[in-house]
Parts: C-alpha cells; structure tokens; sequence
C-alpha cells in the first residue's frame, strides 16, 4: 500500500485531487492534513470520510512538531503539497497568513520530508508567480518570475525553496503550476462561483474595473490529472505548466453565466479595480503535454455548465460557507452586505 500525504486536502483543489487518486490508485491511502481555515471544508469529503484509506489530521503545515510526528507515525511515499493561503484580495488586505503558510509552511514541510527521505514531494502552484502578459504570449516553464501582489510572492517563496532544495540536497521536488481553476467545491470568493452564488439569488456581480482582464480557465478535474501525472511521471527538480487554452475576459465570463443563469445584465456592477490587477494570464503546456502524456478534456462551455449545475444542487453547501466571517470579509471588500 501506497502512503500519500496529501496537504490542504479539505480545499476546493485539494479535496478534488483525493477522489482522484482514491478511484485511480486502489492501492494508495492517503493522509489528509487541513488546518480547516475558512476555505478548508470536512464537507467537501463527507461522502468518502468513512473510507479505510483515507484519514485527515486537523493541522497546520507550519506546526513543525505536528509535521514532524505525524511523518514520524506513518512512514509517507509521496506529499502533494495543496495547503496555501490563495486568495489574491486576502493577500492585499492581510500578507502575514500568506508568508507563514505559503512560505514557513512549505519550509517546514521541505525539511521534514528530507529528514524522513520521502521520494516525492509535489508543490502545487500558480501561474500568478509569472506575473502579467501582454496582448500575446504565453507563460512557459522558462518564463522569469514576476509576482505581482503578495500572494503570487508568497507562492514563489515556497517555489524558489522547492527548487533550492533539488538544487542544494537532491531533493525529490516537483513544481506544478495552474491557470484559474473552477468547478465545485470551490469556496465562493473567486469569480464563478462567487458571481454563480449571486445571480441565483439575484445579487449584484461586482466586476473589477471594466471586467477586460484576461484569465485562462481549466476544469478542476483536469488541473487534478495532471497533478497525479507528475507526482507519477514527472521528473524531481521539474517544473510543469496546466493550463486549459481557454481565455476569456473577465466581463465577458461574467455575461456568459448570466445568460447561462437566465439572468440580466443589469446585475453587472462594475466596482473599483483591484490594486496592481493583472491584465492578463495565458499557460504554454506543451511540455506537459509532452512528458507526462496529459491533455485537457474539459471543454470551458461544458465545464461551465456542469458547474452551475453543481452550484444549483447544492445550495445549502453555498449557505453554510457563505455565513460567519465570509459574510464580514465580503462585505469590507465589496461594501456590500451579504444577506441570508
């Protein structure tokens, strides 16, 4: 039996990832360790809890005694490291949760797998460590990195601590990075489900600026297929792009899922932009492609619908996330009150 720690696996990516890899590798258990911040949800696993290979372990990645013991109680194949601080207008409010988990925690987690000789350590990240496009272009794995606001920072911080352990101790380390993920289980705050949330209860879509920023969309499924292909396949001291060759602007996605939703424009309500907001995002994944023979197979308008539908059968799921500190978060960033 194989023994995967899996890190953040209540999380929208996370937990999507486990089901993965618990139907593809009916010979792998997986530990699950979550601090159940406000995006890290037992929920999001409530139907598979019960299963004999898979527990889950209420922890924080910067916990270096918790790490320590917990690798010293279960000797660990492989760590997929989900667990991060990730929203981008959280970080521009409040960095400190950023750097102590993306950061600490990934230094944390990089010491005590080297200590225990773990033989694959999977760091999942963004495609926001490359900073903005242009017009043209697309991000490769070659690209220099540029984050631009305190999140992307953070996320190349435990990258660069990733890369430098490879580099200096042999280490076993593999770096993934993702265009903007949907699908369900993702916690209201980012644009689909957020904006899907709101328009079925007739709320207003608060769109940045003119809504003309470019985002490159992949299905969760998809994004999880590659992960578990480079934790199988991947190369240590590689790095692999995902990415759903889908772009679309922000306003025009935002159209999209009111006409999907049977709603009208009239809800868009554009709001001031966000500080220092990227223009626009694009992954180059041939080498991906090519290495670890994945490809995406969600197409965006099926996707898409698919996800309104999950959003729609699981409007209770919505209510129970959205109350308590969500509700004070979203109103001090949009200046809206969120009502029940």
């Amino acid at each position: 039996m194989t023994t995967v720690l899996v890190t953040g696996g209540c999380g929208f990516i996370g937990s999507n990832f486990i089901r993965l890899l618990l139907a593809e590798e009916p010979a792998t258990r997986v530990l699950n360790l979550d601090a159940l911040t406000y995006a890290g949800n037992l929920e999001n696993l409530a139907d598979i809890q019960t299963s004999d290979r898979l527990s889950f372990t209420r922890g924080d990645i910067g916990d270096r005694a918790l790490v320590e013991s917990l690798l010293a109680e279960t000797p660990v194949d492989a760590v997929v490291n989900f667990a991060a601080e990730s929203h981008v207008d959280r970080s521009i409010l409040d960095s400190d949760p950023f750097v102590r988990t993306n950061v600490v925690g990934t230094q944390v987690l990089l010491d005590a797998c080297r200590r225990r000789g773990v033989d694959r350590f999977v760091q999942v990240s963004t495609d926001e460590v490359y900073g903005s496009l242009g017009e043209t272009g697309l991000f490769t794995e070659e690209t220099p990195l540029s984050p631009n606001s305190p999140y992307s920072a953070s996320k190349a911080g435990g990258d660069l601590l990733v890369r430098a352990y490879c580099h200096t101790f042999d280490f076993p380390g593999i770096i993934t990075r993702c265009s903007n993920n949907y699908g369900p289980y993702q916690f209201p705050e980012k644009i689909i489900p957020l904006f899907i949330a709101n328009a079925l209860a007739d709320k207003s879509l608060p769109v940045y600026g003119q809504g003309r920023n470019v985002r490159d969309w992949i299905h969760v499924s998809d994004h999880c297929r590659g992960i578990l292909a480079a934790l199988r396949r991947g190369r240590p001291g590689e790095i692999y792009n995902f990415g759903g060759r889908c772009e679309i602007a922000n306003i025009d996605l935002t159209r999209e899922l009111l006409r999907l939703l049977g709603k009208p424009e009239s809800l868009i309500r554009h709001v001031a932009d966000r500080p220092g907001h990227d223009m626009r995002y694009a992954i180059d994944c041939t080498k991906a492609e090519r290495e670890l023979s994945w490809a995406p197979r969600v197409a965006f308008a099926e996707g898409l619908s698919q996800t309104i539908d999950w959003y729609r059968e699981h409007a209770d799921w919505v209510a129970r996330v959205q109350s308590g500190e969500y509700s004070k978060y979203y109103e001090r960033q949009y200046g809206t009150r969120l009502k029940s």
